[in-house]
């Protein structure tokens, strides 16, 4: 496990890049939500895809990866750090806090909210293992489910499909259908999506459980947390500052491409990172 000590490092100025990174392309479903609420914001985000998914990785594993994508961002002069990752979030926040003087925002399931939405006082959170067998998560059902049944449910193999381009195919509907059956049955009228690739199975999702259920996820409350983090530095945007987003991933730049171009909604490069 990385012992490294705290960094110091030159405050960036307010032209400088946000930085975003997950375990694969996720956390792209966070990016669109910084880029709606700071649209004059520089962004970049890394995509750890070679080591993809991190939910049933070791915590000593997850953590070493979540050094070393904050540690590229801050090479390339990030202002702020969104780690966009719930299991990256739960294993390595209180590390990646203790070395980078920057503002760091991460994730948390939105069990709250859920909560706060819920009829039938019966909540079901989709995430990884590691996710949910986080005392972070066992400390949100605490506070906020004293009146609710909050039912865990994790998802092997969903954050894959989303990888592999297949947030369509019969497959993941059938993994769905797995999933989502115990909670619908058990009457969950509000679902958590507590894994930052999920977002992007929500249409699928959407037509297993019909209108009657909410959906919830982060990535708005993230956004609006980092606009108030960053209060003071953003960007002030001209004519000669046009908003850039920069692609990066650890596995292969070509194969990307195609998904991150889809899931962003425009062609764009990717570059490959080590």
């Amino acid at each position: 496990m990385t012992t490294a000590k705290a960094h110091h490092i030159p405050v960036p100025s307010p032209t400088a890049p946000i930085g975003v990174f997950d375990s694969g392309v996720g956390g792209l479903s966070v990016l669109k939500a910084v880029r709606q609420a700071l649209p004059q914001e520089h962004l970049l985000y890394v995509a750890d895809s070679a080591n993809a998914p991190y939910g049933d990785r070791h915590a000593s594993f997850i953590e070493d990866r979540a050094l070393a994508m904050a540690q590229f961002l801050v090479s390339a002069n990030a202002k702020a750090i969104v780690v966009a990752c719930n299991t990256a979030t739960v294993v390595a926040i209180k590390k990646l806090r203790a070395l980078y003087p920057l503002p760091i925002v991460a994730m948390e399931p939105a069990i709250k909210p859920a909560v706060e939405l819920s009829q039938s006082r019966v909540v079901g959170v989709l995430a990884t293992r590691r996710t949910l067998e986080s005392p972070s998560v066992a400390q949100l059902c605490r506070l906020y489910g004293q009146d609710t049944r909050i039912m865990l449910q994790p998802c092997p193999g969903l954050v894959e499909q989303v990888e592999r381009g297949d947030a369509d195919s019969d497959f993941t509907r059938q993994l769905l259908e797995h999933y989502l059956a115990p909670l619908l049955s058990a009457g969950a009228d509000t679902l958590v999506l507590g894994c930052t690739h999920y977002p992007f199975l929500e249409p699928q999702i959407r037509k297993l459980v019909g209108p009657g259920v909410a959906i919830v996820e982060s990535s708005a409350a993230v956004a609006r947390q980092l606009q108030h983090r960053l209060a003071g530095s953003l960007n002030p945007g001209d004519d000669t500052n046009i908003p850039q987003a920069r692609f990066f991933t650890t596995g292969s730049a070509d194969q990307a491409h195609a998904l991150v171009s889809l899931l962003w909604g425009a062609s764009v490069e990717v570059h490959s990172v080590c």
